[in-house]
């Protein structure tokens, strides 16, 4: 029984297909299989993976109607025989250690159900601004504490960069179809659950930018379903029992966010918004103050939470340094 399985959907993959496989043959760790899920592809790729199993009985080819990538992951995890599985795109690369760090991490860390790493973004010239800009953002979350403080801003981890336990895998239930991404179903998951996580201070993992990734084409990926994604389970986290919420922003992402928190019956009770123009108007039929009437309106509920929605740069920052100043001196949130 290998000790770990690589789990690699495909899907069209014949331009980077075998420059993936070059990268995890030459794994300076060789306990592992390669569980490579073709899901339907109607390119070469099926004779690719086949000419890869014939020279290297590591690879295991899965062929599947084409269904999907969560049909695609949730098969190979049937098929896979390993301990731990490492997540794996068939447009990235591994660095030649990847999976002997990872797997030694696991070893030595029973405690941690995933553990991540650093990647770097290529090729170089295509990276396109708000890629390379999630990516500096994503290589500054390290520690379990850093992830989870930032698990309902965005996606704190890299999925093709994560090794994980199969049995935490198999307790979650898998991958879900939610209309959101799977990934970030799969970590909100898995936050809620109190598993911990982990990330190696080093890249890892290659990350190819081109126009064909999942997150450019489908709209699984729309920034409409991340907030879906975020809006569904915070009621069942940091906003559980709250008994009033507070969203900073009236703008275009607070419109946005308050829509689906509305949804999910969050008791939000105000706005905060630094635009003179709309402090004392009403929002979805609730009052807009500023910030300086945050510490009264805090004062009113013996449970409240404020909730940045704010799509500048730099004004989560700014909203949790006027929350911590202003609410200060009163009971802890």
């Amino acid at each position: 029984m290998p000790k770990v399985s690589i789990l690699m959907p495909c899907f069209n993959a014949v331009e980077t297909l075998e420059e993936t496989c070059e990268s995890i043959q030459v794994q300076s760790y060789d306990d592992f299989e390669v569980i490579a899920v073709n899901d339907g592809s109607t390119d070469a790729t099926p004779d690719i993976l086949t000419r890869w199993a014939t020279k290297d009985a590591r690879f295991k080819p899965l062929h599947l109607k084409h269904s999907g990538i969560i049909t695609a992951l949730n098969m190979g995890i049937k098929a896979c025989r390993g301990e731990y599985i490492a997540r794996m795109d068939a447009d990235d690369l591994m660095r030649p250690e990847r999976l002997e760090k990872q797997g030694v991490y696991l070893d030595d860390h029973p405690e941690v159900a995933l553990v991540s790493s650093l990647v770097e973004g290529f090729p170089k010239q295509q990276l396109r601004e708000g890629f390379r800009i999630y990516i500096e953002w994503l290589n500054t979350l390290r520690s379990h504490e850093d992830i989870c403080r930032e698990v309902f801003v965005e996606s704190p981890i890299c999925h093709p960069s994560v090794m994980l336990r199969q049995q935490v895998l198999l307790d979650m239930k898998g991958y879900q179809e939610c209309g959101w991404p799977e990934d970030y179903d799969l970590w909100l998951r898995m936050y809620l659950a109190g598993h911990r996580f982990a990330k190696l201070p080093e890249v890892l993992l290659e990350w190819r930018e081109h126009p064909q990734r999942l997150t450019r084409t489908d709209s699984r990926y729309s920034v409409e379903n991340f907030i879906r994604a975020k809006a569904h389970y915070l009621p069942r986290g940091p906003l559980k029992d709250r008994d009033a919420i507070i969203l900073w922003g009236a703008g275009m992402m607070g419109r946005r966010t308050s829509k689906h928190l509305i949804r999910e019956g969050v008791p939000l009770v105000a706005f905060i918004d630094i635009d003179p123009k709309k402090i004392g108007r009403t929002l979805r039929g609730l009052p807009i103050i500023s910030p300086d009437e945050l510490l009264a309106w805090w004062k009113r509920y013996k449970r409240p939470a404020l909730l940045a929605a704010v799509g500048a740069r730099g004004a989560r920052q700014e909203a949790r340094r006027i929350r911590s100043r202003r609410t200060a001196r009163t009971r802890p949130a």
